[in-house]
C-alpha cells in the first residue's frame, strides 16, 4: 500500500504517516520512485504507533521495534561486448586529439595574426619617425633663415626719458 492508502486506513493525514517514519526512523521500504510501500506488518506498526499517540504517549517516548532494513536492491548490467566498450573508448580518444590539433592550429593561426599586426605597428613608428626628423630639419632650417633674415641690433634695452615736470611742458623750457 502507498502512503495515502494507509493514511485513509488509520485515520491520518499523509503528512503525518511520513512524519511517524521519519522521526521514529522507521524501517520502510521504497519504490523506485522513492515513495514509502507499506507492507501489512508496517501497518499494524503504525496502528500500533497511532493507538499509543491517542492514549497520551508521547512521540518521543514511543520505541518502535527495531527491524532490520532491507537494502535497496537495484541491478548492474554488466558489460556484455567490451569491444563495444573499447569502440567507444576510441571514438572519444580520436574525439580528444582532433580537438586538441584543432585547439592548437587556432592558437597558431592567432600568434600569426599578432605578428603581422606587430610588424605593421613597427613600420607605423618607423614612418612616423622618419616624418618627425623631417619635420624638425624643416623646422631647424626655418629658424636658421629667419635668423639671417633678423636685422643686428646690439642692444634691445629700452632707453629711459626724463620726464618733464608740467610747469616746463607748458612753457616749453
Amino acid at each position: 500500500m502507498n502512503t495515502s492508502e494507509v493514511a485513509k486506513l488509520i485515520g491520518v493525514s499523509t503528512s503525518t504517516i511520513q512524519r511517524w517514519v521519519k522521526q521514529l526512523d522507521l524501517p520502510m521500504e521504497r519504490n523506485e520512485r522513492g515513495h514509502y510501500h507499506f507492507s501489512s506488518e508496517d501497518i499494524e506498526l503504525l496502528k500500533e504507533i497511532h493507538e499509543k499517540l491517542q492514549n497520551g504517549t508521547l512521540i518521543q517516548e514511543i520505541v518502535p521495534l527495531k527491524k532490520e532494513k532491507n537494502p535497496r536492491k537495484g541491478m548492474v548490467k554488466s558489460v556484455e561486448d567490451n569491444q563495444v566498450l573499447e569502440k567507444l573508448l576510441t571514438k572519444v580518444s580520436e574525439l580528444e586529439n582532433n580537438l586538441n590539433s584543432k585547439a592548437d592550429s587556432v592558437a597558431s593561426y592567432q600568434l600569426l595574426q599578432h605578428r603581422r599586426e606587430l610588424e605593421d605597428l613597427q613600420h607605423l613608428v618607423k614612418d612616423l619617425t622618419q616624418q618627425v626628423e623631417q619635420l624638425q630639419k624643416q623646422m631647424n632650417d626655418l629658424q636658421m633663415t629667419s635668423k639671417i633674415d633678423e636685422p643686428l641690433v646690439f642692444d634691445h634695452k629700452k632707453v629711459k626719458r626724463k620726464k618733464k615736470n608740467i610747469v616746463s611742458s607748458l612753457f616749453g623750457f
